[in-house]
């Protein structure tokens, strides 16, 4: 195992770090209280060439791998989590899904406009009464002539409202029947497709979160991904990979907490001295260093799997549970070192500590990756 970061991958932290020191610093506090998109940070990681970033070169993406994608969603998200959370859904969910399942003509139509980012994608799975129980959603896409007719409703979509293509998980089949859904990609302009409520969230304010209504939406037999009847299937293989971002996500946001806790911790004094030097500030950074440190091993672990096309259910379920919850404890042992100081939006923690917690429930809740490991060592 080679444990040293290649050439590529520091050319690409090095891009990022620059790229969000300049577009995302100095605005991410205004983009959290007014829960704005920014949506020409997407347009400019796509001029970068980040937004298609696991996009063959042939369809306009990077033609890069995991460890590149990780590394990018680290460095946004050390800054702000919100675009962060935002690029990876981009990528993992929408963009992977469509390029993956698509065909060619789908691939040829959608993905060099997501990886350009003149096209925001977004990913429509969870219903408001179907989170972790998928099987019982009650979206429906009914046969009818040449096409089909899509009903219901889709919530806590990230681009609910600005994404310009949605990749829909709707029932073409019997309630519970896994194989009785279908993956449909429906463009922004479909007048069937509406923009519902846009959630005023704890945390991740400036990621769009908002219902998806189908009302009458009609797409043509050109809009199924994949076989009809392989939606559920596809969907879980694409959480495998998204599971992996969310990890990214955490490690980015962890570190992001940390790295503000060590300058606070050498600038900070009381009793005479910095901090740092009293052992119960001391040993709260060694205990957050180490667990940083063992969730970005089963971070690259996944990774490595995903790269050379090898199973890692069991894998990406592992290291986005730890490394959400670690996200958590890094985060809540950031304030505790500010102090009073932690509790306020003039400094950073507060924001780490608002954003980690939904990556212990965003692409499946820390419970179930419980239960999807549980499920894979019992096999």
């Amino acid at each position: 195992m080679n444990f040293e970061y290649s050439e590529q991958q520091q050319m690409i932290r090095e891009t990022v770090r620059e790229f969000a020191k300049k577009e995302v610093l100095p605005y991410f506090k205004e983009w959290d209280e007014t829960q704005e998109f920014p949506r020409a940070v997407f347009e400019k990681l796509g001029e970068l060439g980040l937004m298609g970033i696991l996009i063959p070169e042939a369809y306009g993406g990077a033609g890069l791998g995991y460890d590149e994608y990780i590394v990018a969603i680290e460095e946004l998200a050390k800054v702000c989590g919100s675009v962060g959370l935002s690029y990876a859904a981009h990528n993992s969910l929408c963009s992977m899904h469509l390029f993956q399942f698509g065909n060619e003509a789908q691939r040829q139509k959608y993905s060099p406009k997501l990886a350009s980012g003149q096209f925001i994608g977004a990913w429509a799975l969870t219903e408001p009464n179907t989170g972790s129980d998928a099987m019982r959603m009650m979206c429906t896409a009914k046969k009818d002539g040449d096409g089909w007719v899509i009903n219901g409703v889709k919530n806590f979509i990230t681009h609910g409202k600005s994404g310009d293509v949605v990749v829909v998980i709707a029932r073409t089949g019997d309630l519970l029947d896994s194989k009785g859904m279908t993956a449909f990609i429906v463009e922004r302009g479909n007048p069937g497709l509406k923009a519902g409520k846009k959630e005023d969230k704890l945390g991740m304010r400036a990621s769009e979160t908002a219902e998806v209504i189908f009302e009458n939406c009609r797409v043509g037999d050109d809009a199924v991904l994949g076989n009809v009847g392989d939606g559920f299937i596809q969907a879980m293989k694409i959480l495998d990979g998204g599971r992996i971002s969310i990890a990214a996500l955490s490690l980015g946001i962890a570190k992001g907490a940390f790295e503000a806790s060590i300058k606070y911790s050498k600038e900070r004094e009381q009793f005479g001295k910095p901090i740092a030097d009293k052992q119960a500030i001391a040993f709260k950074l060694a205990d957050m260093a180490t667990e940083i440190e063992a969730s970005e091993l089963l971070i690259y672990q996944s990774a490595y799997l995903k790269n050379n096309g090898m199973k890692v259910t069991k894998e990406s379920a592992i290291a986005k549970y730890y490394a959400s919850e670690v996200s958590c404890r890094v985060a809540n042992e950031a304030v505790q070192i500010f102090g009073g100081y932690g509790y306020i939006k003039e400094f950073p923690v507060e924001k780490f500590y608002r954003d980690c917690k939904l990556c212990t429930i965003g692409e499946g809740t820390s419970e179930i990756q419980k239960l999807v490991i549980s499920r894979e060592l019992l096999k």
